[in-house]
């Protein structure tokens, strides 16, 4: 219930512009957000690089409705590849297909994918395409597929909390693409999504058997205690090494449990996402887990 209510609220525009427009909102954004400017992003990026850990950037925002939009965010994601370079940092990028243009013209979303995907093979970079909600799901697929770069360029994101998703996971394998695993953040009709927690855990427990075994390189994003630690006994039991596969976590989310893997010698990316347009993604934050909304209330009384 409390889930459902935030993801509603995440998509409204009366709390999103009393929580955005205030100090104190923006203030408790920012244990999950690294800023709403690069240079906010650049300087969080060089403190966990420091610390060990590596990085995917994302600018965030939700799907364009004009060309020029998503020309724009294209812009944006050439300039974060050449920063990167620039600075040397260890960072990825994600990107939601709908920023590209995605919900205008499929064609439109592959010419811009395509120029990301040669400018982070230009910088020796990666590109990983976000999955969004399941009315884009065929459409996100598609165009991934569709881009000719290596796969050693651009990987994908899947959510297990959805129906299909083993099946395409078993299609996107004998690509030999690059795979991010998550549960999915996005509310969705029972037909097409799990809606008990013990079935979306065991999807994710089984994909990322799955992952494992195949031998490319996946990204198994989670911050559950008990696939992590299913995760790592899997891992030891079949002989694959660290530098095989690597978690996954959320910036500002379990950061004693994000240190206490990168003392255990496993490798650990962070996801840090910056940018004004970060209303919707701290909704969706707390709505995967009530522990954020508790923090936040904490906070809000102490403000």
């Amino acid at each position: 219930m409390l889930r459902s209510l935030l993801l509603y609220l995440s998509e409204r525009d009366g709390p999103k512009k009393l929580l955005t427009g205030n100090p104190a909102g923006r203030r408790l954004a920012s244990r999950f957000i690294a800023g709403e400017k690069l240079e906010d992003a650049i300087r969080v990026i060089r403190r966990l690089n420091s610390d060990g850990f590596k990085v995917t950037l994302d600018c965030l925002g939700e799907s364009v409705r004009e060309e020029t939009a998503a020309e724009t965010a294209c812009q944006t994601y050439l300039q974060l590849l050449d920063r990167l370079a620039e600075e040397k940092l260890d960072s990825h990028v994600s990107v939601k297909l709908t920023q590209l243009g995605l919900a205008i013209d499929e064609g439109l979303a592959r010419r811009n994918l395509g120029r990301l995907a040669e400018s982070a093979a230009r910088h020796h970079n990666f590109v990983r395409v976000d999955m969004e909600g399941s009315v884009f799901t065929d459409f996100t697929l598609r165009v991934f597929c569709a881009v000719d770069a290596p796969r050693d360029v651009v990987g994908i994101a899947v959510q297990s909390y959805l129906r299909r998703t083993a099946g395409d996971v078993e299609d996107l394998l004998k690509r030999n693409v690059r795979i991010r695993l998550v549960k999915g953040a996005y509310k969705e009709p029972a037909d097409i999504a799990y809606a008990q927690k013990r079935d979306v855990d065991r999807s994710y427990q089984e994909l990322t058997e799955k992952l494992l075994a195949s031998g490319i390189y996946h990204a198994i994003a989670t911050h559950d205690e008990r696939i992590i630690t299913a995760t790592e006994s899997f891992a030891r039991e079949h002989g694959i090494s660290p530098d095989r596969f690597e978690f996954q976590m959320l910036y500002g989310i379990r950061r004693r449990l994000q240190r206490e893997l990168i003392q255990q010698g496993w490798r650990v990316r962070l996801y840090v996402p910056y940018g004004p347009e970060w209303y919707a993604y701290f909704m969706r934050r707390l709505a995967e887990r009530p522990a954020n909304l508790f923090f936040v209330v904490r906070n809000l009384f102490r403000a």
